[in-house]
């Protein structure tokens, strides 16, 4: 495929999509990511598309909310790693909310082996995936569907989960950063999802490292709500991303990372827990506090005499460590 050829066909999926990561865009266009970002360079000078953490979005600063169909073939092998990775801080006998969301779904896919569990959701393929786990009770919201996402939104949802109280709160969302946590592009999803925030005691953000440093429009989780991140290992080029995981640990954000997005593609049989569990231990008090000593990331700037790569590779070392 000639230069020109694959620029065009990388334009056309990030127009389709909103957002896609390098990785996935060097499978379709079948070359390598260092040529694909060499691409993704280019379009950006013409002004046709902006980079991102190990990706490419729709130019102008914030991403557009793809539909579900564009999102299920996204990041797959990541999303089941981090729905591996997430299964395992959930409980027998729990009580917890799940969000709307591709992510979300491959999650409730491992959860339907969890006894005893309550789930609470809005989203059409949560319940979907647990319809037929007889051990699992399935709560859903009231609302107005929207089709996009297959999710029950509007005031009808929030009314319903009034006076709910659960222990934990799985979300994901379109991007995610420090400086705003975690956000969507629809003010509807945005809503109830704030709403599913107030009923849990901690929130659990599930997100892979190309939504990292992403902004949208709305902003559903601010950064100091995030009790934990779970997200997949960034590829070892992606410094970015390892700054933004970075900047998350130092405003108190628990990172844990997925050991792997191969394996596991069907989502049958997920590995023992003690296999899956990479925890990056509480690194920093919440902000507005002086980050302290201990476990956990390496804060930015601590290696100062250092070069910009060295840095780069101890801090993806650190995560890879934990």
């Amino acid at each position: 495929m000639f230069a020109a050829e694959r620029r065009q066909l990388i334009l056309e999926m990030v127009r389709a999509n909103g957002a896609v990561s390098l990785r996935e865009l060097a499978r379709v266009v079948q070359t390598s990511e260092v040529t694909v970002r060499r691409d993704v360079r280019a379009l950006e000078a013409e002004g046709l598309l902006d980079r991102r953490h190990g990706g490419a979005v729709l130019p102008g600063g914030f991403t557009r909310e793809s539909g579900f169909p564009q999102k299920s073939h996204l990041a797959t092998a990541e999303k089941t790693a981090i729905a591996d990775l997430a299964a395992s801080f959930v409980e027998e006998g729990e009580a917890i909310v799940v969000g709307a969301g591709t992510t979300t779904q491959e999650l409730a896919r491992r959860l339907a082996r969890v006894p005893g569990l309550t789930v609470v959701t809005n989203s059409l393929l949560v319940a979907q995936a647990l319809a037929h786990a007889n051990r699992v009770e399935v709560v859903m919201t009231g609302g107005t569907l929207r089709g996009s996402n297959y999710a029950l939104v509007g005031s009808g949802a929030e009314q319903s989960l009034q006076g709910l109280r659960v222990s934990r709160a799985f979300l994901s969302g379109s991007g995610l950063t420090a400086e705003r946590g975690l956000s969507t592009s629809n003010m509807l999803s945005a809503s109830v999802d704030r709403a599913l925030v107030q009923a849990a005691a901690e929130v659990v953000v599930l997100a892979d490292h190309t939504k990292l440093g992403t902004d949208t429009m709305f902003q559903t989780v601010p950064t100091d709500v995030i009790t934990r991140l779970v997200t997949d290992e960034p590829p070892g080029h992606d410094d970015r991303a390892a700054t933004e995981l970075q900047a998350l640990a130092d405003q108190g954000v628990q990172i844990a990372v997925a050991g792997g997005a191969s394996g596991n593609q069907g989502g049958e049989q997920a590995p023992p827990r003690d296999q899956r569990r990479r925890d990056v231990p509480l690194p920093a008090p919440r902000r507005g506090q002086v980050p302290g000593g201990g476990p956990g990331l390496r804060a930015a700037g601590v290696l100062g005499g250092e070069s910009p790569e060295r840095e780069r590779a101890a801090r993806v070392a650190d995560l890879r460590r934990r």
